[in-house]
């Protein structure tokens, strides 16, 4: 029974490591007899008085004489020997239950029976030697329940324990999951995971930061969506997600927002990066590319669709806005105001970056000087460059 119980604690992992020591350390299964506990003791003494007793009822029942059947010293030393088997057997108990009485009383038979047969014997005397000692032995089994009651209630306890601490572990676990869940509705998986096993939800405080921000969306989708039917229009939105959505994981950046054909995505926050434009323009040109695949088909049906994207660099304030069961995680400023505009500037296929985006990755990118432009709810001209790749030895 213990053994099944050691393999059921096993099964529970690490978790399982009190309970584990409230049951004690497993034992090998060599093949052997096992005698009950206290059983050694028990034996011993019964043996001894029968040696004592057994010559009397034999000779009652056979009708010989005692000193037929017995020799007398050998019929003492068998009975004081089994008698010290006992008390030796009494001794290796009291390591195991704790109890110290039956040993007391062991001791104390044994030496009223050594006294009865070489000092003075005397019948009751004898008698009494063996009333002790059986007395002795029984006490023995008592304190082995007790041990064994006191061992079973130790090993409720601790599974008891171990089963609250279970449930707090798995209640711990599920709002941990609950929150990762949140959390990678608006941000890379891996940036999500980071903020809940470091306990970094302090990050999705409001504060403020320099980010790199960058704005996409799908030139010619809205007639699109007159011509076709909105089975395809969906299909074509869950592809487009897709793509998307594993092009931001792949380059660690965070989605502000996701709304139809439009993304909002932003760099060096929560988890800072290096180079946050570097990492927006490299996520464009992928995304360009990609997009190709996508639009491709649409194009052989006459449907003309593409990709605008502008990117902006500057100060913003981010953190959790909505209201509770709906927020998102986003960036607030004008340097979301400057990629928007920026992204609604843009032709099919064509990356804008405002001035001082292009300014952080100068020497590293292929962009064009466009000149300022008055941008729609931005008070002053913005510098516009027009992306065309990235160096092949950046600087």
């Amino acid at each position: 029974m213990a053994e099944d119980q050691r393999r059921q604690v096993a099964a529970l992992g690490p978790a399982g490591g009190e309970a584990q020591a409230a049951l004690g350390p497993p034992r090998p299964d060599a093949a052997k007899i096992v005698l009950p506990a206290g059983a050694p003791a028990f034996l011993a003494a019964l043996g001894s008085l029968t040696v004592c007793y057994g010559s009397i009822v034999t000779t009652s029942l056979l009708g010989v004489e005692k000193a037929q059947l017995f020799n007398p010293h050998v019929q003492a030393v068998l009975m004081w020997g089994l008698a010290l088997l006992a008390v030796y057997a009494l001794w290796r108990d009291r390591r195991r239950h704790g109890g110290t009485m039956p040993l007391a009383l062991g001791i104390a038979a044994l030496a009223v029976l050594v006294g009865t047969l070489y000092l003075s014997y005397d019948g009751r005397v004898e008698s009494l030697a063996y009333v002790l000692l059986t007395i002795a032995a029984l006490l023995n089994w008592v304190s082995f329940l007790g041990a064994l009651n006191r061992t079973v209630r130790d090993q409720a306890q601790a599974i008891d324990r171990l089963n609250r601490s279970l449930a707090s572990r798995v209640e711990s676990q599920g709002q941990e999951i609950g929150r990762l869940a949140r959390l990678k509705q608006f941000l890379a998986p891996q940036v999500a995971e980071l903020v809940v096993s470091e306990g970094k939800e302090a990050l999705l405080a409001p504060h403020r930061r320099y980010v790199a921000c960058l704005f996409c969306d799908i030139r010619g989708f809205t007639a699109l969506s007159e011509e076709i039917e909105p089975e395809e229009l969906i299909a074509l939105l869950e592809e487009y997600h897709a793509m998307l959505g594993s092009l931001v994981e792949n380059h660690g950046g965070t989605i502000g927002f996701l709304a139809g054909d439009g993304a909002m995505v932003f760099f060096n926050d929560p988890v800072p990066c290096e180079e946050p434009v570097l990492d927006a323009v490299k996520l464009a040109c992928d995304l360009r590319r990609a997009f190709d695949a996508i639009r491709e088909p649409w194009a052989r049906r006459g449907e003309a669709i593409g990709l605008g994207i502008g990117i902006a660099s500057g100060y913003a304030t981010l953190g959790l806005v909505g209201f509770k069961g709906r927020s998102d995680y986003t960036a607030i400023g004008n340097v979301v105001n400057v990629a928007a505009r920026l992204c609604d500037t843009a032709a099919e296929g064509q990356i804008l970056l405002n001035q001082r985006a292009h300014a952080d990755v100068e020497g590293q990118v292929k962009a064009e000087a466009m000149g300022s432009f008055d941008l729609k709810g931005v008070r002053k001209p913005v510098g516009v460059y027009d992306l065309r790749g990235l160096t092949e030895t950046p600087a």
